[in-house]
């Protein structure tokens, strides 16, 4: 049973959602502008959070933000139908998905178990001393941890997921569509660019404490991590 945080100010939209969640096996609790969502979501733990953009007293980006400083728990961003600003914004800002409105209730739900099944199966997996590496960047699968030159990268599930995919197959060049199945639990569709914001975002953490340009871009098939 997922634990949700929808925030959302339109009031009769979340009692929809949230009946239409709780219907299907989640618990969910509701906040209706942006603090109150904020006090909610780093106060209480959430299995995922459900998080509009247009917010009263505080808009959800500064809403993701802020709860990025603290807590890494998966985000999806409601965003405005066609608005590829919001929706690439918040992939820059950290949110791990976004759904446009108006949207299908049983797409939503399909996306928050896929990110749940993706939690669930890294929390599962028997990895008994494993580790991934390259000269540089080492990652810890059992204690999902990162670290690049010995400092230890701050990274969201997503970033997470994507950078154990390509380190497991270093070398190889892994589709976007791979990617997006694996992480996000959908087909990549066209014109989603999701994959390459989390990469993006990827990439600047590591350059943080590396000048090494570990990941490259295959342009027109994917991305591969590069061998040592």
């Amino acid at each position: 049973m997922s634990k949700l945080l929808l925030i959302e100010d339109d009031h009769a939209l979340s009692d929809l959602l949230s009946d239409y969640l709780t219907s299907q096996g989640c618990t969910v609790e509701q906040a209706f502008d942006g603090l109150a969502g904020l006090e909610q979501a780093t106060s209480h733990h959430y299995d995922v959070i459900l998080l509009d953009v247009m917010l009263p007293h505080l808009d959800g980006f500064e809403v993701l933000k802020r709860i990025r400083l603290t807590h890494l728990t998966p985000i999806i961003m409601l965003t405005a139908k066609g608005d590829d600003f919001d929706r690439i914004f918040g992939l820059e800002l950290g949110a791990d998905d976004y759904l446009p409105k108006p949207f299908n209730h049983r797409e939503l739900l399909a996306r928050i178990h896929a990110i749940c099944r993706r939690v669930d199966f890294i929390k599962q997996t028997d990895q008994h001393e494993q580790l991934l590496s390259s000269s540089h960047v080492t990652l810890n699968v059992a204690a999902r941890k990162v670290i690049v030159n010995e400092h230890v990268l701050i990274l969201t599930g997503t970033e997470f997921s994507i950078l154990q995919k390509l380190m497991g197959r270093i070398g190889d060049v892994v589709s976007k569509d791979v990617l997006s199945q694996h992480v996000l639990g959908r087909r990549l569709a066209p014109f989603d660019r999701s994959i390459d914001m989390h990469v993006s975002n990827l990439r600047k953490k590591i350059a943080q404490y590396s000048d090494i340009q570990c990941i490259q871009t295959i342009r027109g098939s994917g991305y591969v991590f590069l061998a040592e």
